[in-house]
């Protein structure tokens, strides 16, 4: 496989529900993960919700990064998506200590084609 990049998705539990609906403090967070993963930001959108929660995603020349809070549960769930340069581990490392994450699980994916597949007629492929 032709790896394209790599993708970390994070689930983290047992955060100050304060912090996860602060729009503010995730703006910068996100920022800072971006600066920390040494990826380059092209936009940065963060949408609070009503009566809670907040959406923040960053448009990276590498890909990008999304943040998603459910205060009421003290959790988040985070993407970085990086091709070429730049580490997303120590972005997500960053958003955890921010948040205040007190459990966190990383999940690592691999993304990229087969050359020889990609060579074949184009086909749709269902994954379970």
């Amino acid at each position: 496989m032709k790896n394209l990049g790599t993708h970390l998705i994070m689930d983290a539990w047992q955060c100050p529900p304060d912090l996860l609906n602060d729009s503010e403090l995730i703006r910068q967070a996100v920022a800072s993960a971006v600066a920390a993963g040494g990826a380059t930001l092209i936009h940065l959108h963060v949408h609070p919700f009503s009566p809670h929660g907040v959406t923040a995603t960053a448009t990276l020349a590498e890909s990008h990064i999304a943040v998603h809070t459910w205060p009421e549960y003290g959790y988040f769930a985070a993407d970085a998506f990086f091709c070429g340069r730049g580490d997303p581990r120590r972005a997500l490392e960053l958003l955890r200590d921010a948040l205040q994450a007190g459990t966190v699980r990383i999940k690592r994916m691999t993304r990229g084609f087969d050359a020889a597949a990609a060579q074949l007629p184009e086909r749709l492929h269902e994954v379970a």
